[in-house]
């Protein structure tokens, strides 16, 4: 298991979730494509996004199926909503784009979550790098970040 990956497990083990990492054996860098390598819907996939909201960076964990409403996000921060680029992300949570996963940050990070993965069972975010995933019921996603539930 690569180290961003074993780092994401062991955040798992340490907040008492028994969840191990499901090695894919393609890259799954995209929602479509870790839901087409799971065997799921494109709406369970849980997609870990980087804002800046006045500069200070937040966590979105939206639906694969779902954009962010930036004006939205904008309203929630108090702040100016810009798209976080792939340095400020690595640098915040420690992985790169297309393996992000909701927790094991570098950093605390303000954290939303999408409401429309509520409706799921399990869901699945991304592992560390783009091959790895885990399945996880939303309120115990929602539990172990700290994420306050939004539209």
């Amino acid at each position: 298991m690569k180290p961003a990956a074993l780092k994401v497990q062991e955040a798992l083990v340490a907040l008492g979730i028994a969840r191990t990492l499901i090695e894919l054996p393609v890259s799954a860098k995209t929602s479509r494509e870790a839901a087409a390598a799971l065997g799921v819907n494109v709406a369970q996939i849980a997609k870990s996004l980087i804002f800046t909201s006045n500069g200070s960076p937040v966590l979105v964990i939206a639906s694969g199926a779902n954009r962010v409403d930036e004006q939205k996000l904008g309203r929630l921060t108090g702040g100016m909503i810009r798209k976080a680029d792939a340095e400020t992300v690595k640098q915040v949570t420690g992985f790169a784009i297309g393996g992000v996963p909701p927790l094991a940050h570098a950093t605390s990070l303000p954290t939303y979550v999408d409401r429309a993965l509520l409706q799921y069972e399990v869901i699945y975010p991304a592992g560390g790098v783009p091959e790895c995933l885990f399945s996880i019921p939303p309120q115990e996603l929602v539990r172990a970040t700290g994420g306050q539930v939004v539209d």
